[in-house]
């Protein structure tokens, strides 16, 4: 079966799921006042199933809700609180005559943020260009699913959709192994998949459709334990003064220091939330033998969820907006990479991006968890002053990727800690790859000779205590903004940043790492390396 009838097959099939519209008694649908306190929430105060939700006076006459026998799926009646979340700014006073409004919440979403849902979960009758039941169908009940093959480098695995219809199973994706052959389809709510080796024709899994899907059958293989302590220490070097080097090649700036923080829209930040929530047992290890010392990955495991392709496009649109908003110039999206999750001892050396693609960036902290002490994101200024922004989940630093060395050479510390980062990647409008040879606009000028001194608090007394000031730095120069780091350190030279590396390292070092010679570690021009998109989507 090719990708195309395998693709019709299952749109063929959305058609069967029950999908009947028509003016239901609103006393047969919850009401809800409080979207933190009356939608049905997991053990994690998560949303246990997606709602399809709708202002309580509207359904009966201008807004048909759908049977409530769809997968996965919940109704609820919106009022006063939970109205005005979800819909602000709607008069309820005139439900009679105003056109069907809804959304769809996500499940996964957390409890406090739940009722922000993302602009294509949102319907409106008066702009939509279709139907209510079409909406339902394909931006609620339909979702992304992507696969990868750890289980045979030699055979192929097969995906087959198992329809509702009885009929035979028919096979969709064909997934060679690697993260690099991820293979991504749409799908619906409730729909069935098997899974097997084409080997020998043994089931490997069989899954069900329940919300956005990033799924891996096996292990990406653990890095063997034979790396010797300080192995990489010469190519860790000749790295560092590899990237003070690229550094010096933009002279243009887009703002004072380099970088600000921000925080996500509530909306983008829940879509998000969701997505790794859902997926967090999904995990893998992120392939990283041959791609340099960047993310100390013979010393602590790196993980990553692959994010769907169109999600990924679409949470790209939305934040070149906020991106647009900083440098104040329109920016097109480039690379989106991510989720990564790193774990206790991570450490990430001091970098800038590509040159001629990063240029200005976000780092998006989604979620975080059993840290022992704060784990800032390192941002060199203009100047070389060192700032450590500590981040909270939907928090967002936005950056001069492509200018601004950055980092965490501090470990990541904390029993079962964990730290999961989306990174964005954009450049301006219509400038292309020589955007660096333009001037600074006006306003955008680095700060470089600050005026006065900067000074810890109290608390910080050594090396050892320097968490204790994270964000407490006080300086008489306000440009300095909040952040400079508690050591007031500062980078004038490729020296310098070798010094701050060895100054962060953890006492003892630990080893679990691929058993490689440093001479096989190729200098490697990027720390976040992108997929290719085309060999991985399905398009119907």
């Amino acid at each position: 079966m090719t990708q195309v009838s395998f693709l019709l097959s299952i749109l063929s099939a959305a058609c069967m799921i029950p999908n009947h519209i028509h003016a239901v008694d609103t006393t047969s649908i919850p009401t809800v006042s409080s979207i933190e306190n009356e939608l049905t929430y997991d053990e994690n105060g998560r949303l246990a199933s997606y709602h399809l939700v709708f202002p309580l006076g509207n359904i009966a006459k201008n807004c048909p809700a759908i049977e409530t026998n769809r997968y996965g799926i919940q109704l609820a009646a919106l009022q006063g609180e939970a109205l005005e979340m979800v819909f602000p700014g709607y008069d309820d006073s005139s439900d009679q005559d105003s056109p069907c409004v809804a959304a769809c919440l996500e499940r996964g979403a957390e409890r406090t943020i739940a009722g922000y849902a993302m602009p294509d979960k949102l319907y409106d009758a008066s702009t939509a260009d279709v139907s209510f039941g079409s909406w339902i169908v394909d931006n609620c009940a339909a979702v992304e699913v992507c696969l990868m093959n750890y289980v045979d480098e030699e055979y192929d695995l097969e995906n087959y959709w198992i329809p509702p219809s009885g009929e035979e199973p028919k096979l969709g994706q064909v997934l060679k192994y690697g993260e690099r052959n991820t293979k991504c389809f749409n799908s619906y709510l409730g729909h069935k998949f098997q899974v097997k080796n084409s080997r020998d024709g043994s089931i490997v899994a069989n899954y069900t459709v329940e919300f956005p899907m990033t799924l891996g059958f096996g292990q990406n293989p653990r890095h063997k334990q034979d790396i010797q302590p300080r192995q990489f220490d010469g190519t860790i070097r000749s790295t560092l003064q590899s990237e003070w080097e690229k550094k010096n090649i933009p002279q243009r700036t887009f703002s004072p220091l380099g970088f600000a923080k921000g925080r996500l829209p509530n909306d983008v930040f829940a879509a998000m939330g969701a997505f790794y929530y859902n997926n967090r047992q999904h995990k893998q290890i992120e392939e990283w033998k041959g791609k340099g010392v960047f993310v100390n990955w013979w010393e602590s495991d790196v993980f990553f969820i692959q994010i769907p392709w169109h999600m990924k496009d679409t949470w790209q649109h939305r934040l070149a907006d906020i991106v647009s908003a900083w440098v104040g110039i329109p920016v097109e999206q480039t690379v989106m990479y991510g989720l990564r999750q790193y774990e206790s001892g991570a450490r990430l050396l001091t970098h800038v991006d590509r040159l001629h693609t990063h240029v200005v960036s976000l780092i998006v902290n989604v979620a975080q968890g059993n840290l022992s002490q704060e784990w800032p994101v390192e941002v060199f200024d203009h100047y070389g002053r060192l700032h450590e922004v500590v981040m909270e989940p939907g928090d967002v630093v936005y950056y001069e990727s492509a200018k601004n060395l950055h980092s965490r050479n501090r470990p990541l510390t904390g029993e079962n800690a964990y730290y999961v980062n989306l990174f964005t990647h954009y450049r301006p409008v219509g400038e292309g790859d020589e955007w660096y040879k333009l001037p600074t606009s006006n306003g955008s000028e680095a700060v470089m000779e600050a005026e006065g001194e900067c000074r810890v608090p109290p608390q910080v007394v050594s090396k050892e205590t320097e968490h204790l000031g994270y964000g407490r730095v006080k300086c008489d120069d306000p440009r300095l903004g909040r952040n400079i780091s508690p050591s007031l350190f500062v980078a004038k030279s490729h020296e310098d940043l070798i010094e701050w590396w060895e100054r962060t390292a953890p006492a003892v070092i630990t080893s679990n790492a691929i058993d490689m010679d440093e001479s096989e570690i190729q200098p490697y021009v990027d720390d976040d390396d992108e997929y290719a998109d085309a060999d991985g989507k399905d398009e119907l």
